[in-house]
């Protein structure tokens, strides 16, 4: 008996977890299949309502009784380089990048390996051996690229990003570096010229990810000039929110089926 696809993406809804951002919390994400010739545009419409990629699977928070990880984006048109970003561009200007396809290698797993160990050597993906890297990196149904950076003068591998191409902007899906560069900013730089690569090729928005009031984690991406937040299902400015004592109190108050009915689906 022959098999197809489903026409519409089906949602489903993960067990519970402890939370990485905020302790004593319990984690749940709702998430859906990458697949199908419409993969692209998928990714693309449910990017641009809070969903990021982990190989060919969509996600996005939906905790039962927390509402605390915010997407985030910048809007390049409204980012002004701060006095000490620049100082941070400066300082990496020995770093070549070079954009390739979406294979791994074993340089780049070392650099991943040495970023875990001494980062975040108790994080979910601590237990990550060479395959499972090679499938976050090449398991991708849309347009992908792995963008790495080199020492110019020693061909050193430095730092790397996985990076997705969507209609209205470049997704920073992971990113990892070098560790003891903690003077070179990396994650900083990293984000910076990504900025500098939408501008170039007149996309508008870089996606970062979640940001989470409250965890020291994610404290480095409010420092970025025209980031938004998707919030109450509309991207609104930071600065419109940052002093919003309510953004820090808000809990999860719709349904699964309502958080699905109100998931805006692309033309199949």
């Amino acid at each position: 008996m022959r098999h197809s696809l489903p026409l519409a993406p089906q949602f489903y809804v993960t067990a519970p977890q402890p939370c990485p951002y905020l302790e004593g919390r319990m984690e749940r994400k709702l998430f859906t299949a990458l697949q199908g010739d419409n993969a692209q545009g998928l990714n693309d419409a449910l990017s641009q309502q809070g969903f990021r990629r982990s190989q060919n699977v969509l996600y996005r928070p939906s905790c039962t009784d927390c509402n605390l990880c915010f997407s985030a984006r910048i809007d390049v048109s409204k980012f002004s380089v701060s006095k000490n970003q620049k100082r941070i561009v400066k300082r990496n200007q020995y770093l070549t990048r070079r954009p390739t396809s979406p294979w791994a290698t074993e340089e780049q797993f070392d650099l991943f390996r040495t970023y875990l160990d001494n980062r975040h050597a108790d994080g979910g993906m601590a237990d990550m051996d060479v395959f499972e890297f090679a499938a976050m990196i090449e398991e991708t149904p849309i347009r992908s690229r792995v963008i790495e950076y080199r020492n110019e003068e020693t061909d050193l591998l430095t730092a790397v990003c996985l990076t997705d191409v969507i209609e209205d902007g470049v997704s920073m899906v992971y990113s990892f570096y070098q560790p003891d560069l903690q003077r070179q900013s990396l994650g900083t730089f990293l984000i910076l010229d990504h900025i500098y690569i939408a501008h170039d090729v007149g996309l508008p928005y870089v996606y970062l990810g979640y940001w989470v009031p409250g965890s020291q984690k994610m404290a480095y991406k409010a420092r970025f000039s025209g980031l938004e937040l998707y919030v109450d299902n509309k991207w609104q400015p930071y600065e419109t929110l940052k002093d919003d004592p309510i953004l820090e109190r808000r809990c999860a108050t719709d349904s699964i089926a309502q958080q699905v009915s109100n998931i805006a689906l692309p033309p199949s």
